[in-house]
């Protein structure tokens, strides 16, 4: 992939193309992302929930995401402090430890280590590797894709059709 056929499946990412990537290039190869279907899957994935990597921090305060156990947010100000960061918008507490274990970056302690760059995209290649995004990409199942990024299918249309041009990019 070159910046310019990035740029074609997300247009919107021009002022932040140089900053990610050469680090997301580097995340799809160290997670596996390395067939057309997965490039393309993981691209339009990534393009949604970063909104065409204009952002790395959810928008939104966290607050919904208190007392959820299901996400490891026990504590007072988790659901805040550990609120969606990253390209995949990796959230919650428990994902947070996951991650940090995994990538040996101290984002429990300094969730906002996964707004940089490289710490942004190998997080998302980390979820998209551990949570088995690869073999759905090869069925080209982009629902289930969703569903396990999401949890419901928010943003459906927008995924599907960042794929389709991803897809024909990258053919």
């Amino acid at each position: 992939m070159t910046p310019d056929e990035l740029l074609k499946i997300m247009p919107l990412a021009k002022p932040r193309i140089a900053a990610f990537f050469s680090p997301l290039c580097a995340a799809m190869e160290e997670f596996e992302i390395n067939t057309p279907a997965r490039q393309a899957a993981f691209l339009a994935q990534v393009g949604h929930e970063s909104e065409q990597l204009l952002y790395v921090r959810e928008i939104a305060s966290g607050k919904a995401y208190e007392g959820r156990a299901d996400l490891g947010n026990t504590e007072p100000g988790d659901g805040v402090k550990y609120k969606g960061r990253g390209l995949i918008q990796i959230t919650g507490k428990a994902n947070y430890i996951a991650c940090m274990m995994a990538l040996n970056i101290d984002c429990v302690h300094r969730p906002e280590l996964l707004e940089e760059p490289v710490n942004a995209c190998r997080s998302a290649g980390w979820f998209w590797k551990t949570h088995g995004l690869n073999e759905l990409a090869d069925a080209g199942d982009q629902v289930r894709i969703t569903k396990r990024i999401n949890g419901g299918i928010n943003g459906l249309a927008n995924r599907l059709a960042l794929f389709q041009i991803a897809k024909e990019v990258l053919a």
